[in-house]
């Protein structure tokens, strides 16, 4: 590394703490972004595989004239009457099915969640939750409980089901009996629709109806976490949970519906939300604010994108069965552009070693991936929903190289 950059990096430990997280082994320190390009202070041009923030790409020009033009009108909270914030949930809520009718607007995929989870134990009067093993739902203190990816252990009111192709039905009786023997009754069962943090998993609706059927049954509601895979990454759906088959009770939406701006979103029943804002006066200063609704709005304008993330995404999976024929410790899963390559152990180094030299070494070819999964071994390839075939082609081409030349320094033979 550069000194500039190191002297950078000490700078950045004093001031955010010296376990702020950071991405690759030589970091991305980033000039400006554009599309699926990013470009850094010296001069390198990487093309992003990695951020579903910028759902439609980088500085979009019609989000950032969006913005702009809001943020020199009125920059204020949702207390006021503005057609933007109003024209927003309308079409947010008009491309949900019937039931979901009401709009509470956050600041993030976190606090959504955290909000979901309130309304259930409000909607409910229960206070167990149920998720899949090794899932994430975000930050705040309570639903850092639901996120197992990030506590050593799950705390008494969740239990845990595992990710596909396990889960038969009577392991989920099991797990909601095992909550009830802990004095708990399902508020919530809570799934990321991408299966991400699990491992990024493509399931049939089977398996996930299993689930919310039981979850149900016992009272409790069915929370769908579309801030993966909301607004049509999957390829087949706008929303993730359509692709599974579900119909959720609550839907909770995040990052890349603001394209970069903090944007939040909770939609879900007039008999769910009503009831509870009359009780707690729920409020959100900066939530769905004017100018965070003109990004937002900004975003549903873009067109094509379900199209191409469903073209350019079984294109660029073919091309990675192509490349798991050559590799064999490789599989391939996902939909539209949210994929992962799973990296199983091999010449006496384990998956998850590979795969941080594989996604560190991508950095180097120019090329921003990420890694997933209980193990960390799997490849996370979740672009901006631009990224096109010759994209795919490039990521191909990096990644080829990157794995035998990964195979060669460790497996000589």
């Amino acid at each position: 590394m550069s000194a500039e950059l190191d002297s950078l990096l000490v700078r950045r430990r004093r001031a955010l703490g010296s376990h702020a997280e950071i991405s690759y082994d030589r970091p991305v320190h980033v000039s400006h972004a554009e599309g699926v390009w990013v470009h850094t202070i010296e001069g390198e041009k990487l093309l992003d595989v990695y951020n579903n923030v910028p759902h439609v790409g980088h500085a979009h020009p019609r989000v950032v004239a969006a913005i702009a033009q809001q943020a020199s009108r009125i920059a204020s909270n949702t207390r006021y009457l503005d057609d933007n914030i109003i024209r927003y949930a309308e079409r947010l809520l008009a491309s949900l099915p019937g039931p979901l009718d009401t709009c509470l607007f956050v600041n993030s995929g976190s606090e959504a969640n955290d909000l979901a989870w309130r309304l259930a134990k409000a909607h409910t009067g229960f206070g167990g939750a149920l998720v899949l093993e090794h899932s994430y739902h975000g930050i705040t203190e309570a639903v850092t409980a639901l996120s197992t990816a990030v506590r050593q252990a799950p705390a008494p009111h969740v239990e845990q089901l595992r990710a596909p192709p396990a889960n038969s039905a009577s392991e989920v009786h099991d797990a909601l009996n095992r909550l009830g023997a802990r004095g708990f009754k399902p508020a919530a069962f809570f799934l990321d629709s991408a299966l991400t943090s699990s491992g990024i998993h493509d399931p049939p609706a089977e398996w996930v109806q299993r689930i919310t059927r039981a979850v149900h049954a016992a009272g409790g509601l069915i929370v769908a976490d579309e801030v993966q895979i909301g607004l049509g990454r999957s390829g087949s759906h706008l929303w993730g949970f359509e692709r599974r088959g579900m119909q959720p009770d609550i839907v909770t939406l995040g990052k890349p519906i603001g394209n970069g701006y903090p944007l939040g979103a909770v939609l879900t029943s007039r008999r769910i939300a009503e009831p509870f804002q009359k009780r707690t006066g729920f409020f959100s200063t900066f939530g769905g604010n004017p100018v965070a609704a003109a990004a937002g709005l900004a975003v549903l304008e873009s067109e094509g994108l379900m199209a191409n993330a469903q073209a350019t995404g079984t294109y660029l999976r073919e091309r990675l069965q192509g490349l798991a024929l050559e590799h064999p410790a490789l599989q391939v899963r996902g939909c539209g552009l949210l994929v992962g390559v799973e990296i199983a152990d091999q010449g006496g180094r384990s998956g998850d070693s590979l795969t941080r030299t594989v996604v560190n070494g991508l950095r180097e070819r120019q090329i921003l991936i990420g890694a997933e999964g209980p193990r960390g071994n799997v490849l996370k390839l979740r672009p901006p929903l631009p990224f096109a075939r010759p994209h795919a082609d490039q990521l191909i081409s990096a990644l080829a190289a990157e794995l035998s030349a990964a195979r060669a320094r460790f497996d000589p033979r």
